[in-house]
């Protein structure tokens, strides 16, 4: 893999295109890029499909016939989730990663957990006192899923890709410095996901020894300025950025600060509440995207 030390500004590009779609649609009648169905690879390929499910996080990883959940959106999205797992073919889940107990991120997990055999469930050591994280728990209790705090550094395999621990590297006070970070590896191609860790957890990725250099980095917390500092950007040094938010969210994410920061880096940022579903496909060399239009 790459790191590119300058990269191509593209953003500006995408503007421009958008522009000229909104221009068409209002004097033609008609889209100049219309909709389309995303189709789908799965041959001998990895797939990252960042799913639409408004102000929240929902990732599904796919490869070699086993799948892997991160997260599954707030509390109205678990049906949701599930018609989007059965739609990809997914049975069975090798793992189900809950980065954190917020809502918007384990909201739909009650549901999953019921829906799919799961194989491993990955937990933070941290609680909370709600309905929503006593409902995912008792799930995983009736059910009588082996579930666990994975270590940072531990790594664990998903068909020929493979994914590292790196977070949380000890217990903090609040939960989202408590999300489950991996690095998740196809090849020479590297994806950086982390929940909604801020500063606290940041700080103590960038001192551990796992290198976190990535093509393609999962903007943390919904592109919340909290949670993506100028150091851990350069250090990661993607090419593509994807933000999950939802489209006019109350907490004004992503903010103008990380938009800002990641055109500055020349990355390539694409988002859920503009293209819907996004799909990152890996051959091990090279990543090709897939988008569903809103």
């Amino acid at each position: 893999m790459r790191y590119r030390h300058k990269k191509i500004k593209k953003r500006f590009i995408g503007i421009i295109t958008a522009l000229i779609c909104i221009i068409s649609t209002w004097y033609f009648g008609e889209e100049l890029y219309p909709k389309q169905e995303i189709t789908y690879v799965t041959s001998g390929n990895l797939e990252v499909h960042y799913i639409d499910v408004g102000q929240g996080d929902a990732t599904l990883v796919k490869c070699g016939g086993n799948a892997m959940l991160i997260d599954a959106g707030g509390n109205s999205k678990g049906t949701a989730v599930q018609k989007y797992l059965m739609d990809q073919g997914v049975k069975r889940l090798e793992y189900v990663i809950a980065t954190h107990p917020d809502e918007d991120h384990i909201g739909g997990l009650d549901v999953i957990l019921y829906k799919f055999d799961v194989n491993l469930v990955m937990l933070p050591d941290y609680e909370k006192d709600t309905k929503t994280y006593r409902e995912m728990i008792q799930v995983i209790k009736d059910k009588r899923y082996h579930s666990i705090q994975p270590e940072v550094g531990e790594t664990y395999s998903l068909g020929n890709a493979q994914f590292t621990i790196i977070a949380p590297n000890e217990a903090y006070s609040d939960a989202n410095n408590n999300s489950i970070g991996i690095i998740l590896q196809n090849g020479s191609n590297r994806f950086y996901l982390s929940g909604d860790a801020e500063e606290s957890s940041i700080n103590d990725i960038l001192q551990n020894s796992i290198d976190i250099r990535a093509n393609v980095y999962k903007v943390a917390h919904h592109g919340s300025a909290k949670a993506t500092t100028p150091e851990l950007l350069q250090t990661i040094s993607p090419d593509y950025a994807v933000l999950s938010c939802g489209e006019d969210n109350s907490y004004g994410h992503p903010h103008q600060e990380v938009l800002a920061e990641l055109e500055a880096e020349g990355v390539e940022v694409f988002r859920t509440d503009i293209q819907g579903s996004i799909v990152a496909v890996s051959d091990g060399e090279r990543i090709e995207w897939k988008f569903e239009f809103p």
